[in-house]
C-alpha cells in the first residue's frame, strides 16, 4: 500500500509555510492552537461568500495579526472600509471580551484564483449542492484550472453520487501531479458538500509547476537558527571527508612491533 501523507505538510519549509507564526508551551500551546482553528471557523463563517482562501495567525507578545487570503477583497472591505471594521468589533467581541489586545486585521487578494484550490473546491460544492451533475462540475473545474495555466489538475468526489444509493469514489485528472516531488507546487484541499442525500467530500490537487531554491520565496525559507561552524547543508559530505582522513591517517600510521 501507498503512503499517504498531506501534500501541504509533506512541503512545509520548502515549498510552503505554517498557516499559524507563534510559539508557546505546554498548556499555553494548547489554548492557542485551540483558538486558532476557531478563529479560521469564525472567519469562513462571517465570509462565506467572500471566496475565502486562507486565514493567517502571527502572534507575539500582546499582539495579533490575522490575514485573510481572498479572491473578493471588496466584499470583505466594505463600503469605506465599514466591513472591516464591524468584522474587527463581532471578532473581538467573541474572542477577547473585555480583554486588552492589539489586534491587526489584513486582507490580502488571490493573485489567481483558478489557482487557489480552496476556492476551486468552493466552487465545486457550491455546484454540487444545486443538483448539479457531478461529472459535468468536474469538468467544469478542470478547464477553468486549465485556462488560469495550471500545469495539472485533479478532482475527485466520494459519497452518494447523483443521488445513488450506494455511494462511491470519482476522480477526473488532466496534466500530472507529482506528489513525491519536494519541489513541486501542489496546491492541495478538501472538503465536503452538504446535499440531500449526505455529504460528498471532494479533494482537489493543483500542479502549479516547481519551485527552485533560487526562486523560493523568503516566506518559504527555513527559520531555523543554525549552530555557528556547523557544516551548513553539506553534513554527509563532512562525514564523508572526515572519513577518508581518519583511513589515511590510519594507512600512513607505522605500526609498533
Amino acid at each position: 500500500m501507498a503512503h499517504k501523507v498531506h501534500p501541504r505538510a509533506f512541503r512545509l519549509g520548502t515549498t510552503t509555510t505554517w498557516p499559524s507564526r507563534w510559539f508557546a508551551r505546554n498548556e499555553l500551546y494548547r489554548t492557542q492552537i485551540k483558538q486558532d482553528l476557531n478563529i479560521r471557523t469564525f472567519f469562513k463563517r462571517e465570509l462565506k461568500d467572500a471566496a475565502v482562501s486562507a486565514v493567517l495567525v502571527d502572534r507575539s507578545r500582546g499582539s495579533l495579526i490575522v490575514t485573510v487570503t481572498t479572491a473578493k477583497p471588496g466584499m470583505v472591505i466594505g463600503h469605506s472600509g465599514s466591513g472591516i471594521e464591524d468584522l474587527k468589533k463581532k471578532f473581538l467581541k467573541e474572542f477577547y471580551r473585555g480583554k486588552k489586545i492589539q489586534f491587526q486585521l489584513n486582507v490580502t487578494e488571490v493573485a489567481k484564483a483558478g489557482l487557489d484550490s480552496t476556492i476551486v473546491s468552493q466552487q465545486v460544492i457550491a455546484e454540487l449542492e444545486r443538483r448539479m451533475p457531478f461529472r459535468r462540475v468536474l469538468k467544469m473545474a478542470i478547464e477553468r484550472v486549465k485556462k488560469a495555466g495550471a500545469l495539472g489538475v485533479k478532482i475527485a468526489v466520494s459519497g452518494r453520487l447523483n443521488g445513488a444509493e450506494i455511494a462511491r469514489r470519482e476522480w477526473l485528472a488532466w496534466g500530472k501531479i507529482p506528489l513525491s516531488n519536494l519541489r513541486a507546487d501542489v496546491d492541495y484541499c478538501q472538503d465536503f458538500a452538504k446535499t440531500m442525500m449526505g455529504t460528498i467530500g471532494v479533494k482537489v490537487w493543483i500542479y502549479r509547476g516547481d519551485v527552485f531554491a533560487k526562486d523560493r520565496r523568503e516566506a518559504y525559507q527555513p527559520t531555523t537558527p543554525r549552530t555557528p561552524g556547523s557544516p551548513e547543508g553539506r553534513r554527509g559530505e563532512y562525514r564523508r571527508e572526515r572519513s577518508y582522513g581518519d583511513r589515511g591517517a590510519a594507512v600512513g600510521r607505522p605500526t609498533d612491533r
